[in-house]
């Protein structure tokens, strides 16, 4: 194979992943970022921990998520946890229309606890 034909693939992937993503989209509330990758979810879970040395870690649950990864062979995951002392950013998504997303969430299912 060569390096053309390895990046064709590459960009193939992508662009189905891209179009996945626009599809799955309206199904979910959150949008989750973190520095390593990017989560929709419809319910999000923060708590804050302080280490001994004033480092803040993070714990991230989050409850029927799909994972941005081009290698993975099943993005859709019942419950993902996330550890981290990086920044993590979460949107709450709305739809074109205004309207909540398909499977809506109450809005007490982002919970975040100390911060």
């Amino acid at each position: 194979m060569s390096v053309e034909d390895l990046e064709k693939y590459e960009a193939d992937i992508e662009l189905a992943l891209y179009r996945e993503y626009r599809d799955v989209v309206p199904m979910f509330r959150y949008l989750i970022e973190t520095h390593r990758r990017f989560y929709l979810a419809n319910k999000v879970d923060v708590v804050e921990r302080s280490e001994a040395n004033g480092d803040v870690r993070l714990e991230i649950s989050l409850v029927d998520t799909w994972v941005w990864d081009m290698y993975r062979q099943n993005r859709f995951v019942p419950q993902v946890r996330i550890i981290t002392f990086e920044d993590v950013n979460i949107e709450e998504l709305r739809r074109e229309d205004g309207t909540e997303p398909a499977r809506g969430v109450a809005k007490d299912d982002l919970d975040i606890d100390g911060l």
